[in-house]
Protein backbone atom coordinates (compact mmCIF):
# COMPACT_ATOMS: atom_id res chain seq x y z
CA UNK A 1 0.00 0.00 0.00
CA UNK A 2 1.04 3.56 -0.98
CA UNK A 3 2.11 5.97 1.88
CA UNK A 4 -0.38 8.30 2.78
CA UNK A 5 -0.77 10.62 6.42
CA UNK A 6 -2.04 9.05 9.18
CA UNK A 7 -4.92 10.65 10.93
CA UNK A 8 -4.78 10.59 14.89
CA UNK A 9 -7.57 8.11 15.76
CA UNK A 10 -8.37 6.62 19.14
CA UNK A 11 -8.95 4.19 17.37
CA UNK A 12 -5.33 2.05 17.06
CA UNK A 13 -6.27 -0.99 16.83
CA UNK A 14 -7.71 0.13 13.01
CA UNK A 15 -5.14 2.00 12.31
CA UNK A 16 -2.78 -1.19 12.62
CA UNK A 17 -4.80 -2.42 9.28
CA UNK A 18 -4.82 -2.74 5.56
CA UNK A 19 -2.48 -5.86 5.11
CA UNK A 20 -4.45 -6.85 1.98
CA UNK A 21 -4.16 -4.80 -0.48
CA UNK A 22 -5.78 -5.46 -4.15
CA UNK A 23 -4.59 -4.17 -7.56
CA UNK A 24 -4.77 -0.53 -9.07
CA UNK A 25 -6.62 -0.38 -11.89
CA UNK A 26 -5.49 2.38 -14.28
CA UNK A 27 -8.52 4.76 -14.71
CA UNK A 28 -9.32 6.02 -18.01
CA UNK A 29 -9.85 9.90 -18.21
CA UNK A 30 -11.49 12.39 -20.64
CA UNK A 31 -8.79 13.24 -23.00
CA UNK A 32 -10.35 16.62 -24.02
CA UNK A 33 -10.15 18.04 -20.27
CA UNK A 34 -9.22 21.70 -20.25
CA UNK A 35 -6.71 23.77 -17.84
CA UNK A 36 -8.64 24.88 -14.87
CA UNK A 37 -8.71 27.89 -12.44
CA UNK A 38 -6.22 27.85 -9.21
CA UNK A 39 -7.77 26.04 -6.31
CA UNK A 40 -10.23 27.14 -3.55
CA UNK A 41 -8.58 26.89 0.05
CA UNK A 42 -11.67 25.31 1.32
CA UNK A 43 -14.02 22.49 1.67
CA UNK A 44 -17.62 21.60 1.24
CA UNK A 45 -19.47 18.21 1.70
CA UNK A 46 -23.29 17.83 0.68
CA UNK A 47 -25.18 14.19 1.73
CA UNK A 48 -28.98 13.43 2.86
CA UNK A 49 -28.05 13.51 6.05
CA UNK A 50 -26.08 15.67 9.15
CA UNK A 51 -24.55 12.76 10.38
CA UNK A 52 -23.59 11.87 6.91
CA UNK A 53 -21.81 15.33 6.47
CA UNK A 54 -20.50 15.75 9.96
CA UNK A 55 -18.66 12.34 9.09
CA UNK A 56 -17.32 14.29 5.59
CA UNK A 57 -16.14 16.97 7.15
CA UNK A 58 -14.24 15.27 10.04
CA UNK A 59 -12.46 13.65 7.33
CA UNK A 60 -11.47 16.35 5.59
CA UNK A 61 -10.45 18.63 8.89
CA UNK A 62 -8.12 15.49 9.17
CA UNK A 63 -6.42 16.77 5.95
CA UNK A 64 -8.00 13.72 3.54
CA UNK A 65 -9.19 14.06 0.08
CA UNK A 66 -12.74 14.34 -1.49
CA UNK A 67 -12.62 10.44 -1.65
CA UNK A 68 -11.33 10.00 1.54
CA UNK A 69 -14.24 12.03 2.78
CA UNK A 70 -17.11 10.66 0.68
CA UNK A 71 -15.33 7.21 1.82
CA UNK A 72 -16.57 8.12 5.05
CA UNK A 73 -19.84 9.26 4.13
CA UNK A 74 -21.23 6.60 2.36
CA UNK A 75 -20.31 4.09 5.47
CA UNK A 76 -21.70 6.74 8.11
CA UNK A 77 -25.57 6.38 5.50
CA UNK A 78 -24.88 3.07 5.79
CA UNK A 79 -25.49 3.07 9.71
CA UNK A 80 -27.64 6.07 9.77
CA UNK A 81 -29.48 5.93 6.47
CA UNK A 82 -30.18 2.33 5.70
CA UNK A 83 -33.16 2.27 3.42
CA UNK A 84 -31.33 4.19 0.93
CA UNK A 85 -27.80 3.11 0.77
CA UNK A 86 -24.88 1.38 2.37
CA UNK A 87 -22.19 -1.37 1.79
CA UNK A 88 -24.76 -4.15 0.81
CA UNK A 89 -25.38 -2.32 -1.92
CA UNK A 90 -23.52 -0.55 -4.73
CA UNK A 91 -22.99 3.00 -6.47
CA UNK A 92 -21.25 5.29 -8.92
CA UNK A 93 -18.12 7.34 -8.36
CA UNK A 94 -17.53 10.53 -10.04
CA UNK A 95 -13.80 12.02 -9.41
CA UNK A 96 -12.63 15.59 -11.05
CA UNK A 97 -9.43 17.66 -10.28
CA UNK A 98 -8.82 21.23 -10.57
CA UNK A 99 -7.52 20.83 -14.07
CA UNK A 100 -10.33 19.00 -15.40
CA UNK A 101 -9.39 15.28 -15.50
CA UNK A 102 -12.78 13.38 -14.96
CA UNK A 103 -12.67 9.38 -13.96
CA UNK A 104 -15.46 7.42 -13.26
CA UNK A 105 -15.75 3.82 -11.51
CA UNK A 106 -18.56 1.43 -11.40
CA UNK A 107 -19.77 -0.02 -8.43
CA UNK A 108 -22.80 -1.45 -9.88
CA UNK A 109 -24.22 -4.70 -8.42
CA UNK A 110 -23.83 -7.84 -10.30
CA UNK A 111 -26.25 -10.91 -11.15
CA UNK A 112 -25.00 -14.22 -9.70
CA UNK A 113 -23.27 -15.96 -12.41
CA UNK A 114 -25.87 -18.91 -12.75
CA UNK A 115 -28.66 -16.27 -13.42
CA UNK A 116 -30.67 -16.39 -16.84
CA UNK A 117 -33.01 -13.91 -18.66
CA UNK A 118 -35.95 -16.51 -17.53
CA UNK A 119 -34.48 -14.94 -13.88
CA UNK A 120 -37.75 -13.16 -13.31
CA UNK A 121 -40.13 -15.22 -15.17
CA UNK A 122 -42.52 -18.26 -13.55
CA UNK A 123 -43.01 -21.41 -14.13
CA UNK A 124 -45.50 -20.45 -17.63
CA UNK A 125 -42.87 -17.64 -19.25
CA UNK A 126 -44.53 -14.94 -17.08
CA UNK A 127 -43.00 -12.27 -15.19
CA UNK A 128 -43.62 -13.23 -11.21
CA UNK A 129 -45.14 -10.37 -9.33
CA UNK A 130 -42.84 -7.42 -8.28
CA UNK A 131 -43.00 -7.47 -4.33
CA UNK A 132 -41.95 -11.75 -5.04
CA UNK A 133 -38.95 -10.57 -6.72
CA UNK A 134 -38.04 -8.13 -4.50
CA UNK A 135 -38.97 -10.09 -1.18
CA UNK A 136 -36.40 -12.95 -2.53
CA UNK A 137 -33.03 -13.53 -2.78
CA UNK A 138 -34.02 -12.96 -6.79
CA UNK A 139 -33.57 -9.53 -6.08
CA UNK A 140 -29.88 -8.95 -4.66
CA UNK A 141 -26.92 -8.54 -6.68
CA UNK A 142 -23.25 -8.87 -5.30
CA UNK A 143 -22.59 -5.84 -3.58
CA UNK A 144 -20.17 -3.21 -5.11
CA UNK A 145 -19.58 -0.23 -2.68
CA UNK A 146 -16.66 -1.93 -1.14
CA UNK A 147 -14.68 -3.01 -4.04
CA UNK A 148 -16.07 0.37 -5.39
CA UNK A 149 -14.58 2.63 -2.24
CA UNK A 150 -10.97 0.34 -2.25
CA UNK A 151 -10.48 1.62 -5.73
CA UNK A 152 -11.47 4.70 -5.33
CA UNK A 153 -9.12 5.10 -2.25
CA UNK A 154 -5.84 3.18 -3.73
CA UNK A 155 -5.69 5.92 -6.54
CA UNK A 156 -7.24 9.13 -4.41
CA UNK A 157 -6.97 8.87 -0.98
CA UNK A 158 -4.45 10.45 1.54
CA UNK A 159 -5.28 9.42 4.94
CA UNK A 160 -5.16 5.54 5.44
CA UNK A 161 -8.07 2.95 5.00
CA UNK A 162 -8.57 2.62 8.31
CA UNK A 163 -8.98 6.11 9.61
CA UNK A 164 -12.21 6.49 6.98
CA UNK A 165 -14.54 4.06 8.95
CA UNK A 166 -14.01 5.72 12.27
CA UNK A 167 -17.45 8.06 12.55
CA UNK A 168 -19.51 4.94 11.15
CA UNK A 169 -18.31 2.78 13.61
CA UNK A 170 -18.75 5.25 16.80
CA UNK A 171 -22.49 5.99 15.37
CA UNK A 172 -23.19 2.22 15.32
CA UNK A 173 -21.30 1.34 18.23
CA UNK A 174 -22.67 4.40 20.36
CA UNK A 175 -26.13 4.59 18.49
CA UNK A 176 -27.91 6.90 16.20
CA UNK A 177 -31.10 8.90 16.95
CA UNK A 178 -34.29 8.02 14.69
CA UNK A 179 -35.08 11.00 12.59
CA UNK A 180 -38.66 11.83 11.30
CA UNK A 181 -37.95 11.10 7.81
CA UNK A 182 -35.96 7.22 9.05
CA UNK A 183 -39.17 6.66 11.40
CA UNK A 184 -41.70 7.33 8.58
CA UNK A 185 -39.67 5.03 6.46
CA UNK A 186 -39.78 2.35 9.31
CA UNK A 187 -43.68 2.73 9.12
CA UNK A 188 -44.37 2.73 5.18
CA UNK A 189 -41.50 -0.23 4.22
CA UNK A 190 -41.84 -2.56 7.16
CA UNK A 191 -42.60 -4.98 5.26
CA UNK A 192 -38.77 -4.85 3.96
CA UNK A 193 -37.24 -3.34 6.82
CA UNK A 194 -38.63 -5.98 9.47
CA UNK A 195 -38.65 -9.21 6.86
CA UNK A 196 -36.41 -11.14 9.13
CA UNK A 197 -35.84 -11.47 12.72
CA UNK A 198 -32.56 -9.30 12.64
CA UNK A 199 -34.49 -6.36 11.05
CA UNK A 200 -37.14 -6.29 13.21
CA UNK A 201 -34.88 -6.67 16.48
CA UNK A 202 -32.42 -3.32 15.21
CA UNK A 203 -35.70 -0.91 14.07
CA UNK A 204 -38.91 -1.91 15.96
CA UNK A 205 -40.22 -2.87 19.48
CA UNK A 206 -41.46 -6.55 21.12
CA UNK A 207 -44.77 -5.90 19.50
CA UNK A 208 -43.68 -5.14 16.32
CA UNK A 209 -43.82 -1.31 16.16
CA UNK A 210 -41.35 0.81 14.47
CA UNK A 211 -39.11 2.74 16.83
CA UNK A 212 -40.20 6.01 18.16
CA UNK A 213 -38.65 8.87 16.11
CA UNK A 214 -35.99 10.15 19.05
CA UNK A 215 -35.39 6.92 19.99
CA UNK A 216 -31.28 6.29 19.92
CA UNK A 217 -30.39 2.97 17.87
CA UNK A 218 -27.32 0.89 18.65
CA UNK A 219 -26.44 -1.44 15.48
CA UNK A 220 -23.04 -3.35 17.24
CA UNK A 221 -22.92 -6.07 14.83
CA UNK A 222 -22.45 -3.26 11.85
CA UNK A 223 -19.63 -1.77 14.17
CA UNK A 224 -18.00 -5.38 14.21
CA UNK A 225 -18.38 -5.42 10.83
CA UNK A 226 -17.30 -2.01 9.69
CA UNK A 227 -14.00 -2.75 12.21
CA UNK A 228 -13.33 -5.93 10.09
CA UNK A 229 -13.29 -4.08 7.13
CA UNK A 230 -11.38 -1.44 8.34
CA UNK A 231 -8.80 -4.19 9.84
CA UNK A 232 -8.83 -6.10 6.84
CA UNK A 233 -10.19 -4.33 3.69
CA UNK A 234 -12.66 -4.98 1.43
CA UNK A 235 -11.57 -8.56 0.63
CA UNK A 236 -12.80 -9.61 4.61
CA UNK A 237 -15.70 -9.62 2.81
CA UNK A 238 -15.16 -10.81 -1.18
CA UNK A 239 -12.33 -13.11 -0.64
CA UNK A 240 -13.30 -14.66 3.20
CA UNK A 241 -15.82 -16.85 4.84
CA UNK A 242 -17.89 -13.47 5.24
CA UNK A 243 -18.63 -13.56 1.71
CA UNK A 244 -19.00 -17.09 1.40
CA UNK A 245 -22.26 -16.62 4.55
CA UNK A 246 -22.89 -13.74 2.94
CA UNK A 247 -23.78 -15.79 -0.74
CA UNK A 248 -25.38 -18.67 1.66
CA UNK A 249 -27.56 -16.47 3.14
CA UNK A 250 -28.97 -15.03 0.16
CA UNK A 251 -28.94 -18.57 -1.79
CA UNK A 252 -31.04 -19.27 1.35
CA UNK A 253 -33.83 -17.18 0.07
CA UNK A 254 -33.55 -17.71 -4.02
CA UNK A 255 -36.64 -19.99 -4.86
CA UNK A 256 -34.64 -21.21 -8.19
CA UNK A 257 -31.57 -22.68 -9.66
CA UNK A 258 -28.40 -19.95 -10.20
CA UNK A 259 -28.50 -18.69 -6.79
CA UNK A 260 -25.49 -16.68 -5.85
CA UNK A 261 -22.24 -18.11 -4.52
CA UNK A 262 -19.05 -17.41 -2.91
CA UNK A 263 -17.39 -17.33 -6.45
CA UNK A 264 -20.00 -14.62 -7.30
CA UNK A 265 -18.36 -12.53 -4.82
CA UNK A 266 -14.48 -13.72 -5.39
CA UNK A 267 -14.85 -12.58 -9.08
CA UNK A 268 -16.55 -9.01 -8.30
CA UNK A 269 -14.30 -6.02 -9.64
CA UNK A 270 -15.08 -2.15 -9.49
CA UNK A 271 -14.57 -1.17 -12.89
CA UNK A 272 -12.89 2.51 -14.34
CA UNK A 273 -15.06 3.33 -16.84
CA UNK A 274 -14.89 6.15 -19.61
CA UNK A 275 -16.55 9.53 -18.20
CA UNK A 276 -19.44 10.48 -20.45
CA UNK A 277 -18.71 14.35 -21.77
CA UNK A 278 -20.43 17.00 -23.42
CA UNK A 279 -20.83 20.66 -24.18
CA UNK A 280 -24.12 22.27 -23.51
CA UNK A 281 -23.94 26.22 -24.20
CA UNK A 282 -20.24 27.12 -22.62
CA UNK A 283 -20.47 24.36 -19.95
CA UNK A 284 -19.02 21.11 -20.31
CA UNK A 285 -20.76 18.43 -18.62
CA UNK A 286 -19.24 15.02 -17.45
CA UNK A 287 -21.22 11.86 -16.53
CA UNK A 288 -21.26 8.22 -15.43
CA UNK A 289 -21.87 6.11 -18.53
CA UNK A 290 -22.99 2.49 -18.79
CA UNK A 291 -25.16 0.75 -17.17
CA UNK A 292 -25.71 3.81 -15.70
CA UNK A 293 -27.91 5.88 -18.29
CA UNK A 294 -27.77 8.94 -16.16
CA UNK A 295 -24.74 10.89 -18.14
CA UNK A 296 -26.31 10.04 -21.74
CA UNK A 297 -30.24 11.05 -20.41
CA UNK A 298 -28.89 14.33 -18.55
CA UNK A 299 -27.14 15.29 -21.47
CA UNK A 300 -29.67 14.35 -24.38
CA UNK A 301 -32.11 16.71 -22.31
CA UNK A 302 -29.79 19.52 -22.11
CA UNK A 303 -28.57 19.45 -25.10
CA UNK A 304 -32.17 18.78 -26.90
CA UNK A 305 -33.39 22.26 -25.35
CA UNK A 306 -30.37 23.91 -26.65
CA UNK A 307 -32.20 26.04 -29.57
CA UNK A 308 -34.63 27.37 -27.33
CA UNK A 309 -33.28 30.37 -24.82
CA UNK A 310 -34.73 28.64 -21.72
CA UNK A 311 -32.80 31.90 -20.13
CA UNK A 312 -35.26 34.53 -21.89
CA UNK A 313 -38.47 32.10 -20.77
CA UNK A 314 -37.61 32.19 -17.10
CA UNK A 315 -38.49 29.28 -14.72
CA UNK A 316 -42.32 30.85 -14.27
CA UNK A 317 -43.19 30.18 -18.13
CA UNK A 318 -45.34 27.13 -18.84
CA UNK A 319 -43.52 27.06 -22.24
CA UNK A 320 -40.03 26.68 -20.72
CA UNK A 321 -41.54 23.52 -18.51
CA UNK A 322 -43.53 22.13 -21.72
CA UNK A 323 -39.99 22.28 -23.58
CA UNK A 324 -38.07 20.58 -20.25
CA UNK A 325 -40.80 17.72 -20.91
CA UNK A 326 -40.60 16.94 -23.53
CA UNK A 327 -37.03 16.83 -24.05
CA UNK A 328 -37.48 14.00 -21.40
CA UNK A 329 -40.10 12.34 -23.19
CA UNK A 330 -37.30 12.17 -26.15
CA UNK A 331 -34.46 10.94 -23.85
CA UNK A 332 -36.14 8.86 -22.19
CA UNK A 333 -37.56 6.88 -25.14
CA UNK A 334 -33.97 6.32 -26.53
CA UNK A 335 -32.86 5.11 -22.96
CA UNK A 336 -35.26 2.21 -22.82
CA UNK A 337 -33.87 1.15 -26.15
CA UNK A 338 -30.48 1.61 -25.93
CA UNK A 339 -29.37 1.58 -22.28
CA UNK A 340 -27.34 -1.42 -20.72
CA UNK A 341 -24.62 -3.30 -19.62
CA UNK A 342 -21.96 -2.53 -22.45
CA UNK A 343 -19.87 -5.14 -20.83
CA UNK A 344 -22.80 -7.75 -22.77
CA UNK A 345 -24.98 -5.13 -24.72
CA UNK A 346 -23.50 -2.30 -27.40
CA UNK A 347 -24.30 0.83 -25.99
CA UNK A 348 -23.82 3.69 -28.88
CA UNK A 349 -22.77 6.16 -26.26
CA UNK A 350 -21.15 8.37 -28.27
CA UNK A 351 -24.00 8.55 -30.54
CA UNK A 352 -26.45 8.84 -27.90
CA UNK A 353 -24.65 12.31 -27.23
CA UNK A 354 -23.24 13.05 -30.54
CA UNK A 355 -23.82 17.17 -30.83
CA UNK A 356 -25.47 16.98 -34.22
CA UNK A 357 -27.78 13.79 -33.69
CA UNK A 358 -29.27 15.38 -30.24
CA UNK A 359 -29.79 18.81 -32.23
CA UNK A 360 -31.89 16.93 -35.18
CA UNK A 361 -33.88 15.20 -31.86
CA UNK A 362 -34.28 18.75 -30.56
CA UNK A 363 -36.05 20.06 -33.70
CA UNK A 364 -38.90 17.43 -32.97
CA UNK A 365 -39.77 19.86 -30.03
CA UNK A 366 -41.75 22.56 -30.70
CA UNK A 367 -42.86 25.64 -28.30
CA UNK A 368 -47.09 25.34 -28.91
CA UNK A 369 -47.35 21.68 -29.61
CA UNK A 370 -46.71 17.92 -28.02
CA UNK A 371 -44.97 15.12 -29.96
CA UNK A 372 -47.63 12.39 -30.21
CA UNK A 373 -46.18 9.55 -29.82
CA UNK A 374 -41.99 9.66 -29.22
CA UNK A 375 -39.83 7.31 -30.63
CA UNK A 376 -36.69 6.11 -30.18
CA UNK A 377 -33.77 7.93 -32.92
CA UNK A 378 -31.64 6.34 -34.43
CA UNK A 379 -28.07 7.40 -32.63
CA UNK A 380 -25.03 6.76 -34.64
CA UNK A 381 -23.18 3.40 -34.12
CA UNK A 382 -26.78 2.23 -32.86
CA UNK A 383 -27.56 -1.41 -33.04
CA UNK A 384 -31.29 -1.51 -33.88
CA UNK A 385 -32.12 -5.14 -32.56
CA UNK A 386 -32.65 -4.00 -29.29
CA UNK A 387 -36.13 -3.70 -27.43
CA UNK A 388 -37.69 -1.63 -25.06
CA UNK A 389 -39.19 -3.75 -21.80
CA UNK A 390 -41.35 -2.60 -19.15
CA UNK A 391 -38.88 -1.25 -15.89
CA UNK A 392 -39.73 -1.57 -12.21
CA UNK A 393 -39.92 1.74 -10.59
CA UNK A 394 -38.04 2.30 -7.27
CA UNK A 395 -36.78 4.70 -4.93
CA UNK A 396 -33.96 3.96 -2.56
CA UNK A 397 -31.02 5.82 -3.29
CA UNK A 398 -28.63 8.94 -1.64
CA UNK A 399 -26.33 11.20 -3.46
CA UNK A 400 -23.87 12.93 -1.90
CA UNK A 401 -20.83 15.37 -3.23
CA UNK A 402 -17.68 16.73 -1.82
CA UNK A 403 -14.78 19.28 -2.51
CA UNK A 404 -11.52 19.15 -0.75
CA UNK A 405 -8.93 22.17 -0.46
CA UNK A 406 -7.10 21.34 -3.13
CA UNK A 407 -10.26 21.73 -5.53
CA UNK A 408 -10.73 17.70 -6.02
CA UNK A 409 -13.94 16.81 -6.58
CA UNK A 410 -16.14 13.46 -5.68
CA UNK A 411 -20.07 12.78 -6.92
CA UNK A 412 -20.97 9.47 -5.71
CA UNK A 413 -24.59 7.89 -5.86
CA UNK A 414 -25.12 5.26 -3.64
CA UNK A 415 -28.20 3.05 -3.83
CA UNK A 416 -29.42 -0.59 -1.74
CA UNK A 417 -32.33 0.49 -5.15
CA UNK A 418 -35.27 0.23 -3.06
CA UNK A 419 -36.54 1.27 0.44
CA UNK A 420 -34.02 -0.98 3.11
CA UNK A 421 -33.64 -3.29 -0.29
CA UNK A 422 -34.31 -6.84 -0.29
CA UNK A 423 -34.88 -6.39 3.39
CA UNK A 424 -32.42 -9.07 3.84
CA UNK A 425 -30.02 -8.03 6.68
CA UNK A 426 -26.52 -9.50 6.98
CA UNK A 427 -23.59 -8.04 9.44
CA UNK A 428 -25.70 -5.87 10.20
CA UNK A 429 -26.65 -4.38 7.53
CA UNK A 430 -29.79 -4.13 4.72
CA UNK A 431 -28.93 -6.23 1.15
CA UNK A 432 -30.00 -4.77 -2.25
CA UNK A 433 -32.84 -5.83 -4.28
CA UNK A 434 -30.84 -3.90 -7.11
CA UNK A 435 -31.30 -6.90 -9.81
CA UNK A 436 -35.10 -5.39 -9.93
CA UNK A 437 -33.38 -2.85 -11.90
CA UNK A 438 -33.50 -5.16 -14.55
CA UNK A 439 -35.96 -5.46 -17.23
CA UNK A 440 -38.47 -7.99 -16.17
CA UNK A 441 -38.97 -9.07 -19.89
CA UNK A 442 -36.01 -10.88 -21.55
CA UNK A 443 -37.49 -10.39 -24.99
CA UNK A 444 -40.32 -8.57 -26.75
CA UNK A 445 -41.57 -10.16 -29.81
CA UNK A 446 -38.61 -11.93 -30.19
CA UNK A 447 -35.95 -8.89 -29.84
CA UNK A 448 -34.13 -9.13 -27.06
CA UNK A 449 -34.18 -6.22 -24.52
CA UNK A 450 -30.89 -4.78 -23.33
CA UNK A 451 -31.48 -4.80 -20.06
CA UNK A 452 -32.25 -8.41 -19.90
CA UNK A 453 -31.04 -10.38 -16.82
CA UNK A 454 -27.83 -12.30 -17.63
CA UNK A 455 -25.12 -14.21 -15.73
CA UNK A 456 -22.78 -11.37 -13.55
CA UNK A 457 -24.41 -8.79 -15.79
CA UNK A 458 -24.87 -5.24 -13.92
CA UNK A 459 -28.45 -3.97 -14.30
CA UNK A 460 -29.22 -0.05 -15.80
CA UNK A 461 -29.09 2.16 -13.39
CA UNK A 462 -31.13 6.04 -13.32
CA UNK A 463 -28.04 7.34 -11.20
CA UNK A 464 -26.82 10.67 -12.46
CA UNK A 465 -23.57 11.61 -10.37
CA UNK A 466 -22.58 14.59 -12.90
CA UNK A 467 -19.64 17.56 -12.95
CA UNK A 468 -20.05 20.83 -14.92
CA UNK A 469 -17.35 22.51 -15.65
CA UNK A 470 -17.28 26.49 -16.65
CA UNK A 471 -16.31 28.37 -20.08
CA UNK A 472 -12.53 28.79 -18.50
CA UNK A 473 -12.49 25.19 -17.20
CA UNK A 474 -12.73 25.51 -13.85
CA UNK A 475 -15.34 22.93 -11.61
CA UNK A 476 -18.49 24.94 -11.56
CA UNK A 477 -20.75 22.11 -10.06
CA UNK A 478 -21.15 18.35 -8.41
CA UNK A 479 -24.81 17.61 -8.24
CA UNK A 480 -26.84 14.46 -8.47
CA UNK A 481 -29.93 13.06 -6.77
CA UNK A 482 -31.73 9.85 -5.45
CA UNK A 483 -35.66 8.69 -6.98
CA UNK A 484 -35.22 6.09 -9.79
CA UNK A 485 -36.29 6.88 -12.89
CA UNK A 486 -36.08 10.69 -11.74
CA UNK A 487 -33.01 11.00 -11.05
CA UNK A 488 -31.75 11.98 -14.35
CA UNK A 489 -34.83 14.70 -14.65
CA UNK A 490 -34.36 15.80 -11.35
CA UNK A 491 -30.58 16.31 -11.95
CA UNK A 492 -31.37 17.49 -15.28
CA UNK A 493 -33.58 20.52 -13.86
CA UNK A 494 -31.49 21.56 -11.39
CA UNK A 495 -28.82 22.77 -14.19
CA UNK A 496 -31.26 24.51 -15.87
CA UNK A 497 -32.08 26.09 -12.59
CA UNK A 498 -28.20 27.09 -12.48
CA UNK A 499 -27.11 27.46 -15.98
CA UNK A 500 -29.66 29.05 -17.67
CA UNK A 501 -31.76 30.09 -14.65
CA UNK A 502 -29.15 32.14 -12.87
CA UNK A 503 -30.27 30.13 -9.69
CA UNK A 504 -28.17 29.53 -6.83
CA UNK A 505 -27.95 25.20 -6.80
CA UNK A 506 -29.85 25.34 -3.33
CA UNK A 507 -32.54 27.30 -5.48
CA UNK A 508 -32.42 25.17 -8.70
CA UNK A 509 -32.80 21.70 -6.38
CA UNK A 510 -35.97 23.72 -4.51
CA UNK A 511 -37.80 24.00 -8.09
CA UNK A 512 -41.10 21.86 -8.06
CA UNK A 513 -40.67 18.48 -9.85
CA UNK A 514 -42.04 17.66 -13.44
CA UNK A 515 -41.32 14.28 -14.67
CA UNK A 516 -42.43 12.87 -18.24
CA UNK A 517 -40.52 10.24 -19.36
CA UNK A 518 -43.81 8.48 -21.54
CA UNK A 519 -47.06 10.11 -22.68
CA UNK A 520 -47.99 11.73 -19.02
CA UNK A 521 -46.63 14.60 -17.46
CA UNK A 522 -46.43 14.18 -12.85
CA UNK A 523 -46.62 17.26 -11.42
CA UNK A 524 -45.30 17.28 -8.19
CA UNK A 525 -48.24 18.32 -4.89
CA UNK A 526 -48.61 21.10 -3.81
CA UNK A 527 -46.14 22.88 -5.68
CA UNK A 528 -46.12 26.27 -8.38
CA UNK A 529 -46.34 24.00 -11.31
CA UNK A 530 -50.21 23.38 -10.23
CA UNK A 531 -51.31 26.98 -11.85
CA UNK A 532 -49.22 25.77 -14.74
CA UNK A 533 -51.57 22.86 -15.12
CA UNK A 534 -53.83 24.01 -17.58
CA UNK A 535 -51.26 25.86 -19.59
CA UNK A 536 -49.84 22.27 -20.64
CA UNK A 537 -52.91 20.01 -21.01
CA UNK A 538 -54.05 23.13 -23.71
CA UNK A 539 -50.88 22.16 -25.32
CA UNK A 540 -51.85 18.51 -25.25
CA UNK A 541 -50.05 16.91 -22.75
CA UNK A 542 -52.24 14.88 -19.96
CA UNK A 543 -50.87 15.42 -16.83
CA UNK A 544 -51.42 14.16 -13.26
CA UNK A 545 -50.62 14.61 -9.93
CA UNK A 546 -48.30 12.39 -7.78
CA UNK A 547 -46.14 12.65 -5.20
CA UNK A 548 -42.35 11.88 -6.27
CA UNK A 549 -39.32 10.83 -4.49
CA UNK A 550 -37.26 13.19 -4.94
CA UNK A 551 -34.05 14.25 -3.74
CA UNK A 552 -30.87 16.11 -4.63
CA UNK A 553 -27.36 17.59 -3.32
CA UNK A 554 -24.96 19.53 -4.90
CA UNK A 555 -21.42 21.19 -4.20
CA UNK A 556 -21.05 24.52 -6.27
CA UNK A 557 -18.18 27.48 -6.69
CA UNK A 558 -19.91 30.70 -6.75
CA UNK A 559 -17.93 34.24 -6.42
CA UNK A 560 -14.46 32.61 -5.40
CA UNK A 561 -16.14 30.00 -2.36
CA UNK A 562 -17.70 27.09 -2.06
CA UNK A 563 -21.43 26.43 -1.05
CA UNK A 564 -23.54 23.69 -0.59
CA UNK A 565 -27.31 22.68 -1.77
CA UNK A 566 -29.13 19.76 -0.04
CA UNK A 567 -32.69 19.19 -0.93
CA UNK A 568 -35.62 20.78 1.54
CA UNK A 569 -37.82 17.50 0.86
CA UNK A 570 -35.14 15.58 2.62
CA UNK A 571 -33.31 15.95 5.74
CA UNK A 572 -29.95 16.73 3.91
CA UNK A 573 -27.26 19.21 5.01
CA UNK A 574 -24.23 20.65 3.65
CA UNK A 575 -21.12 21.59 5.75
CA UNK A 576 -17.79 23.78 5.34
CA UNK A 577 -14.60 24.19 6.50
Amino acid sequence: MSHRTIAPMALSLLLAACATVSPVVEAPTDPTAPAAAAAPQTGMVSTADLRASEAGMAILEQGGSATDAAIAVMLALTVVEPQSSGIGGGGFFVHGTLTGEVTTLDGRETAPAGAGPDWFLDGNGEPIGFMDAVMSGLSVGVPGNLALAWQAHERYGKLEWAALFAPAIALARDGFVVSERFGDYLERAKNRAARTPAGQALFYNAAGEPLPVGTLVKNPELADTLERLAAEGPDWLYQGPAGAELAEHVAADTPREGAMVAGDLREYEAKWRNPVCGQYRVYRICGMGPPSSGATTVFAILKQLEQFDLAALGAESPTAWHLFAESQRLAYADREVYLGDSDFVDVPVAGLVNSSYLTERGRLISPDATIAEPQAGTPPGADLALADGPEWPESGTSHFAVVDDEGDAVSWTSTVEGPFGSGLVFGGFYLNNELTDFTMVPEVDGVPVANRVEGSKRPRSSMSPTLVYGPEGNLRIAIGAAGGATIPVQTAKALIGVLDWGLTAQEAIALPGLFSPGNTIVLEPDSSLLAMQDDLEALGHTVIVRGMPFKANAVEFVDGRWLGAADPRSEGAALGN
